[in-house]
């Protein structure tokens, strides 16, 4: 059975957010999403505007391989430099809002579950959704590439 471990990350969180956008109406950007930064180390807002949709599936990515996690660690993994002009940079957190926002809306769709104080864990479904994608992907590099089966 083919896992989120046996495809690259790139293709699976790419089709797992046009999953997302098309068939779960749980997860939404909010109003605010258009014109918040994703944490104190960036200047602008992102341009994609379609960025919610991709950090959720990048989200539910980490979840699964290194679940479970809370929004401190997540702050941490989506955080980064920190310019500070003249300054030596920093490593600054990311903003805890959104990652919070995506969580409730993961767990409100049923894909996330609450692990008493260690954070959140991958649902059953959730999983499953993982595992369906990864094998679509892996399927079509199969075919895409024949010889890679000998790797």
């Amino acid at each position: 059975m083919t896992t989120a471990y046996d495809v690259p990350a790139d293709a699976l969180i790419e089709r797992l957010s046009e999953y997302i956008k098309g068939n779960i109406n749980e997860v939404t950007p909010p109003k605010w999403a258009a014109y918040v930064k994703t944490g104190a180390h960036v200047e602008r807002a992102p341009h994609d505007p379609d960025w919610w949709y991709v950090r959720t599936a990048s989200m539910m990515r980490k979840l699964y391989l290194h679940g479970p996690l809370g929004v401190s660690k997540l702050r941490k993994a989506y955080g980064g430099r920190k310019r500070m002009g003249v300054k030596p940079a920093h490593f600054r957190k990311a903003g805890g809002n959104i990652i919070r926002s995506i969580f409730q809306q993961l767990e409100t769709a049923g894909l996330v579950t609450k692990a008493d104080k260690r954070g959140r864990i991958m649902s059953p479904k959730g999983r499953s959704l993982l595992d369906a994608m990864s094998g679509q992907i892996k399927r079509e590099m199969d075919r895409e590439n024949p010889d890679i089966k000998n790797y």
